[in-house]
Protein backbone atom coordinates (compact mmCIF):
# COMPACT_ATOMS: atom_id res chain seq x y z
CA UNK A 1 0.00 0.00 0.00
CA UNK A 2 1.45 3.51 -1.04
CA UNK A 3 -0.03 5.65 1.93
CA UNK A 4 -1.68 8.87 0.72
CA UNK A 5 -1.76 10.99 3.92
CA UNK A 6 0.19 10.10 7.31
CA UNK A 7 -1.30 11.43 10.55
CA UNK A 8 1.56 11.64 13.44
CA UNK A 9 0.56 11.87 16.99
CA UNK A 10 2.82 11.75 20.18
CA UNK A 11 1.84 10.17 23.42
CA UNK A 12 3.80 11.61 26.35
CA UNK A 13 3.74 11.12 30.32
CA UNK A 14 1.82 8.36 31.66
CA UNK A 15 0.41 6.67 28.91
CA UNK A 16 -3.17 6.61 29.43
CA UNK A 17 -3.40 8.98 32.38
CA UNK A 18 -0.46 11.52 30.00
CA UNK A 19 -0.96 13.88 27.14
CA UNK A 20 -1.38 13.52 23.46
CA UNK A 21 -0.13 15.59 20.63
CA UNK A 22 -0.43 15.65 16.31
CA UNK A 23 2.19 16.43 14.73
CA UNK A 24 -0.29 19.11 12.76
CA UNK A 25 -1.51 20.61 15.79
CA UNK A 26 -4.86 19.70 15.34
CA UNK A 27 -4.91 17.50 18.43
CA UNK A 28 -3.12 18.80 22.05
CA UNK A 29 -4.98 17.87 25.08
CA UNK A 30 -4.62 15.16 28.30
CA UNK A 31 -6.16 11.68 28.17
CA UNK A 32 -7.24 9.70 31.11
CA UNK A 33 -8.36 6.00 31.81
CA UNK A 34 -11.72 5.67 32.50
CA UNK A 35 -13.27 4.91 35.75
CA UNK A 36 -14.24 1.63 34.75
CA UNK A 37 -10.58 0.55 34.18
CA UNK A 38 -9.42 2.66 37.77
CA UNK A 39 -8.67 5.93 36.43
CA UNK A 40 -9.80 9.38 37.11
CA UNK A 41 -11.82 9.63 33.61
CA UNK A 42 -12.34 13.52 32.92
CA UNK A 43 -10.35 13.30 29.41
CA UNK A 44 -10.84 11.57 26.03
CA UNK A 45 -9.18 8.10 26.38
CA UNK A 46 -7.77 5.53 22.85
CA UNK A 47 -11.28 3.50 23.03
CA UNK A 48 -13.18 7.11 23.00
CA UNK A 49 -10.79 8.67 20.10
CA UNK A 50 -10.73 4.76 18.27
CA UNK A 51 -14.61 5.23 18.38
CA UNK A 52 -14.90 8.19 16.73
CA UNK A 53 -12.43 7.47 14.31
CA UNK A 54 -14.34 4.50 13.13
CA UNK A 55 -17.60 6.13 13.38
CA UNK A 56 -16.65 9.18 11.11
CA UNK A 57 -14.02 6.94 8.46
CA UNK A 58 -16.89 4.27 8.11
CA UNK A 59 -20.18 6.65 7.82
CA UNK A 60 -17.59 8.18 4.75
CA UNK A 61 -17.41 4.88 3.18
CA UNK A 62 -21.27 4.07 3.64
CA UNK A 63 -21.58 7.72 1.79
CA UNK A 64 -18.86 6.63 -0.75
CA UNK A 65 -20.62 3.44 -1.98
CA UNK A 66 -24.11 5.32 -1.42
CA UNK A 67 -22.60 8.01 -3.86
CA UNK A 68 -21.83 5.34 -6.38
CA UNK A 69 -25.02 3.39 -5.78
CA UNK A 70 -26.92 6.16 -6.84
CA UNK A 71 -28.89 5.79 -3.45
CA UNK A 72 -29.64 8.59 -1.19
CA UNK A 73 -29.41 7.84 2.86
CA UNK A 74 -31.66 10.18 3.75
CA UNK A 75 -29.93 11.63 7.43
CA UNK A 76 -27.50 8.53 8.08
CA UNK A 77 -25.71 8.10 10.92
CA UNK A 78 -22.89 5.47 12.43
CA UNK A 79 -22.73 5.08 16.08
CA UNK A 80 -19.42 3.44 17.30
CA UNK A 81 -19.09 1.78 20.47
CA UNK A 82 -15.45 0.71 21.28
CA UNK A 83 -14.86 -1.66 24.35
CA UNK A 84 -12.02 -2.86 26.37
CA UNK A 85 -11.36 -6.20 28.48
CA UNK A 86 -9.17 -8.40 29.65
CA UNK A 87 -8.30 -11.77 26.70
CA UNK A 88 -10.42 -14.43 27.33
CA UNK A 89 -7.61 -17.29 28.95
CA UNK A 90 -4.68 -14.73 28.53
CA UNK A 91 -2.94 -12.47 29.23
CA UNK A 92 -3.37 -9.27 28.06
CA UNK A 93 -6.50 -6.66 26.58
CA UNK A 94 -8.35 -6.71 23.51
CA UNK A 95 -11.33 -4.46 21.66
CA UNK A 96 -14.79 -5.13 20.16
CA UNK A 97 -16.67 -3.03 18.20
CA UNK A 98 -20.18 -2.61 17.79
CA UNK A 99 -21.49 0.11 14.74
CA UNK A 100 -25.12 0.84 14.87
CA UNK A 101 -26.15 2.22 11.18
CA UNK A 102 -29.02 4.27 10.69
CA UNK A 103 -29.89 5.14 6.86
CA UNK A 104 -33.41 6.39 6.84
CA UNK A 105 -33.14 7.18 3.31
CA UNK A 106 -32.92 3.99 1.87
CA UNK A 107 -35.15 0.58 2.57
CA UNK A 108 -34.06 -2.39 4.30
CA UNK A 109 -32.72 -4.95 1.89
CA UNK A 110 -30.87 -1.44 -0.23
CA UNK A 111 -29.35 -0.33 2.87
CA UNK A 112 -28.03 -3.98 4.22
CA UNK A 113 -26.46 -4.41 1.07
CA UNK A 114 -24.42 -0.45 1.49
CA UNK A 115 -23.53 -1.62 4.95
CA UNK A 116 -22.09 -4.68 3.73
CA UNK A 117 -19.74 -2.66 0.80
CA UNK A 118 -18.57 -0.13 2.97
CA UNK A 119 -17.45 -2.59 5.60
CA UNK A 120 -15.25 -3.93 2.85
CA UNK A 121 -14.31 -0.63 1.97
CA UNK A 122 -13.75 1.50 5.54
CA UNK A 123 -10.11 1.71 6.04
CA UNK A 124 -11.06 0.55 9.82
CA UNK A 125 -13.25 -2.19 9.03
CA UNK A 126 -10.16 -3.83 7.40
CA UNK A 127 -7.77 -2.94 9.66
CA UNK A 128 -9.64 -4.93 12.31
CA UNK A 129 -11.30 -7.62 10.23
CA UNK A 130 -9.99 -10.72 12.13
CA UNK A 131 -8.28 -9.05 14.99
CA UNK A 132 -10.85 -8.31 17.09
CA UNK A 133 -14.82 -8.77 17.17
CA UNK A 134 -16.78 -6.13 15.31
CA UNK A 135 -20.51 -6.50 15.01
CA UNK A 136 -22.44 -3.74 12.37
CA UNK A 137 -26.48 -3.56 13.36
CA UNK A 138 -28.65 -1.39 10.85
CA UNK A 139 -30.69 -0.28 13.49
CA UNK A 140 -33.10 2.26 11.17
CA UNK A 141 -33.86 1.82 7.39
CA UNK A 142 -36.38 3.90 5.21
CA UNK A 143 -40.28 2.94 6.98
CA UNK A 144 -39.15 2.01 9.81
Amino acid sequence: MKALYTAHAVSTGDGRNGHVAGGDGLIDFDVRMPPELGGPGGAPNPELLFAAGYAACFHSALQSIARAAKVDLGASSVEASVGIGKLDGGDGFGLNAVLEVSIPGAPRDIAEGLVAKAHEYCPYSNATRGNIDVEIDLVQAAGE
